[in-house]
């Protein structure tokens, strides 16, 4: 059996990861909407094996609430993706502050 120490280390990494993609690729919005669904995959980790590890499944039920938000999140975050590259020509985030009105 993995001990949860492994679940946590694992859950770790990917946060860090998640936020260096935030931070350091503050150009490309597609990078950055991977990054926030990796953060988000991190904190399902935890939930799984803290769920798994204290007996209680109601870490497990969350996780597909997180779920549902992350997949209507990317759906959405898509579609103005697509929207901006159409009327922009580009997905830079610095073209992002020309949308006023």
């Amino acid at each position: 059996m993995i001990p949860l120490s492994h679940y946590l280390v694992l859950s770790a990494v990917l946060f860090a990861l998640s936020v260096v993609g935030v931070f350091l690729n503050r150009k490309n919005l597609v990078i950055i909407l991977m990054a926030i669904e990796l953060l988000l995959l991190a904190v399902n980790i935890n939930f799984v094996a803290f769920s798994h590890y204290l007996g209680d499944p109601a870490g497990q039920v969350f996780v597909f609430f997180i779920l549902t938000v992350a997949a209507a999140e990317a759906a959405i975050g898509l579609a103005i993706l697509i929207l901006l590259f159409r009327n922009r020509h580009s997905i830079n985030v610095q073209d992002l502050d020309q949308l006023k009105g």
